[in-house]
């Protein structure tokens, strides 16, 4: 996370106490919108954290995905019925 922290305070010109607060305030934010299963691995691929997290990460928004559109092409092609 210090890497995030010092890209803000780089970037805004905030001092990098006030970036550490930005980078926590919008953390917390992402964490209570996010389904479950991906803000739960959200820390750990901010701070870098455990090998194969990204993956993870990936493999569940991917599932998100497929279900959220799987539901709306069904949706849109009568739900699959014939």
């Amino acid at each position: 996370m210090n890497e995030l922290v010092a890209q803000v305070s780089q970037r805004s010109g905030l001092s990098l106490e006030d970036s550490q607060k930005a980078v926590e305030a919008v953390l917390e934010v992402l964490k209570s919108r996010l389904p479950a299963p991906m803000a739960s691995h959200l820390q750990s691929f901010i701070d870098g954290g455990m090998q194969g997290e990204m993956s993870a990460l990936g493999g569940e928004a991917a599932e998100l995905l497929k279900g959220k559109l799987g539901g709306m092409l069904g949706g849109l092609l009568g739900g699959g019925k014939p």
